[in-house]
Formats: structure tokens, sequence, C-alpha cells
């Protein structure tokens, strides 16, 4: 199925202003994103975003960018005004890509867009496994309740996302930033007023859920460290230049 891959981006980030263009290695956050997604192999690559900044330094480093309003409220909402701006009339699939996750594993990209092919899903996205569990506590890791344990080779579905968990029980996984859209799911997702579920947890899937969409969930072998705050930044940063030696 023709695939875009699409990687929201912006400057004003809440809690670490400007982390796209912070360096690891001499190369931008946001340029590593997209090359990484490259490599995966499935599709065309666009990062979409409100800052010429940004536009710039992907463009520099090979990439291809596409300039974007800045009154989106979601990520999912500012790929779709990208994906119209593109132009391409055989897309099946959109690739909602983080711009803060360099160390996304390649293989867990093409595992869910091999299962969305498989199963025909109008929605999808990645969870791993929670082997810290501090995890389980901490609002800045979003979880994942599905309805069947989760195994490489299976898509099941998503039953709930939270942030909090007070009691541990059920099938619960770290959700991964990564989601795939049937092209016509994501513009009904789009159509979509913002529920309240979503707004009080800062979670956009649950728009989906609180609209009966059904999201499958694929298992990813790594749980890549997302750059949110500044001890986030440290962390990645120590790891990608240790493996560049």
């Amino acid at each position: 199925m023709k695939t875009l891959i699409i990687i929201p981006s912006r400057l004003s980030a809440t809690r670490l202003p400007g982390k796209p263009l912070l360096k690891i290695n001499g190369l931008s956050i946001i340029s590593h994103t997209f090359k990484k997604a490259i490599d995966a192999n499935i599709g065309d690559v666009y990062v979409a975003t409100e800052d010429q900044e940004i536009v710039d330094d992907v463009i520099k480093n090979g990439g291809q960018a596409i300039i974007t309003g800045k009154n989106h409220k979601t990520g999912t909402d500012r790929i779709y005004e990208a994906f119209n701006k593109i132009g391409k009339s055989d897309i099946e699939l959109v690739m909602n890509l983080q711009g803060d996750e360099p160390l996304i594993n390649l293989d867990d990209i093409r595992n869910l867009h091999k299962q969305m092919i498989i199963s025909k899903s109008k929605l999808g996205t990645s969870a791993s496994n929670i082997s810290d569990k501090s995890l389980y506590s901490d609002p800045n890791v979003v979880k994942v309740y599905t309805n069947e344990i989760l195994e490489i080779s299976n898509f099941p579905e998503a039953l709930n996302f939270v942030r909090d968990l007070k009691n541990v029980k059920g099938n619960i996984y770290k959700h991964i930033g990564i989601y795939c859209y049937q092209l016509e799911t994501l513009k009904k997702f789009v159509s979509l007023h913002q529920s309240q579920n979503e707004i009080k947890n800062k979670l956009e899937q649950l728009r989906a859920l609180d609209n009966k969409i059904t999201i499958n969930v694929s298992l990813a072998k790594d749980s890549p460290i997302g750059v949110d705050t500044e001890k986030d930044y440290v962390a990645i940063k120590k790891i990608m230049e240790y493996k560049s030696k």
C-alpha cells in the first residue's frame, strides 16, 4: 500500500522549547528522526512544521519539509494539513512519526506498517513491554491497555491510554509515539471535535477511542526515549554519542 510518513515538529514545545533543533553528534534531533524514517524505506518522508527554522534545517540535511499553520491542536491535525499540501493522490496509508524519538527502531516502524497492511486496520500504533516498574506511575510515560497479550505477530485492540496507573492489572504496555492511519480514517479523525477525555489527559489518541475508531497495537522490540525534558535530552545524547564512537 502506498504510504507517506509525515513527522510533525515545532519549536514551541511546553516542557523543552526548541528541542527539534537541539544537536546530537552535530545533527538536530528532527534531522536524526527524518533520516531514520527514510531508512525504514516504506514511503516518502516529510516534516510538517510551523517554523521556518525547522524547514531550513531539514532541507539543509537532505530532507523534505512543509510549512503548516500555527493553530493546530495536535500533531495529527498538523500532518493532515501537510498531506493536503503535499498533494499526492495515490496515498493509502499515512504514518505519523513523532519528531522527538531519534532512537526509534527501524524494525518497529516496519512492523507497524506490515501489520496495517496484513490486517487492513483503520488505525494502528505501537507499544513495548515495561521492564521498569517506576514507569507505571510516571505521567510523562503513556501506557496502553490491550485486549490481548502483545506478541510480535499479532495486532490486538487498544482498550485505553493512560498516564498514571494506580492499579497495575491487565495487559499494559508503554505506548510508542507512532501512528499509522488509513487515509479515510485520518480524514475522519481530523473532522471530529476534540473529546473532553482527550483534552483532560492531553492524549489525542483518545479522540479516536471516544468516537468508536478502533486502534490496533503492534509490539515494538525497543522502548525508545522521547525527548520531552532536559533530562531526556541529556540521556539520549549520551546514548547516541556512545554509539557513534
